[in-house]
């Protein structure tokens, strides 16, 4: 449920402000009834809206893939003033929000979207979705380090599900990897190579399920094709 005002806002109406004036004035009916109280909360997919006689569409459900480069806080907002993920996307009349995180000096996929009920799902632990990290490590991991990953580690009490490790390439003094987990706690990639007992130099996610980055630069954003979106639905 969401205020009336901030339905009208998001539906492209007019702004919060002046809906609440439209408000006031009696040209609102929500299922029939006139509506002139503030705060009166509404479901925008089940109740029927109408603004001067006209019902006002349901919010377009908008699906957006971010490279997200390192520096940026994954939040819609940050009260310290630092660059957010909003910075990176065009100025949509939806809100959008990420699902799920990636650390502000971590970089890589991130899907943005305003599908709540597809946000929630995705995230949830239950669902498994796996999710795929390039790592550079100082220094030279070796083979009993990695299995650790893949035998799983205790954080915060509780055991992690094994970690597929793939793609090691030695570089000098560090380590260059790719790791799939499907839990996503949080700064859980970061934790894991700490208890393993080598530091990250960097970290990208570059998969998520089937997505990847492929075709889209640091910085940038593609949207999702209506494909796409069904098989994310069929994962959730």
């Amino acid at each position: 449920m969401e205020r009336l005002q901030k339905v009208m806002a998001h539906a492209g109406v007019a702004s919060r402000r002046k809906s609440e004036e439209i408000i006031a004035e009696g040209r609102v009916k929500v299922n029939g009834k006139v509506v002139t109280e503030m705060g009166f909360k509404v479901d925008p997919e089940e109740d029927e809206i109408i603004v001067d006689e006209e019902i006002i569409s349901e919010e377009k459900k908008r699906y957006i893939l971010l490279n997200k480069p390192e520096g940026y806080i994954t939040t819609v907002s940050d009260p310290e003033g630092r660059p957010t993920v909003m910075d990176l996307i065009p100025d949509l009349k939806q809100r959008l929000y990420p699902a799920g995180r990636l650390d502000y000096d971590s970089s890589g996929l991130l899907i943005m979207t305003n599908d709540g009920d597809l946000t929630y799902k995705l995230t949830h632990p239950k669902k498994e979705v796996d999710k795929k990290y390039k790592v550079l490590a100082q220094g030279e991991v070796c083979q009993e380090d990695f299995e650790k990953f893949e035998a799983g580690m205790v954080i915060d009490g509780q055991k992690t599900a094994p970690a597929e490790i793939s793609n090691i390439n030695y570089k000098g003094d560090k380590t260059e990897f790719e790791i799939v987990i499907h839990e996503g706690r949080n700064r859980q990639v970061r934790r894991m190579c700490r208890i393993a007992g080598f530091s990250v130099i960097s970290l990208q996610r570059i998969g998520f399920s089937f997505l990847t980055l492929d075709g889209v630069k640091e910085g940038d954003f593609r949207y999702l094709s209506d494909q796409e979106v069904v098989r994310l639905k069929k994962l959730a």
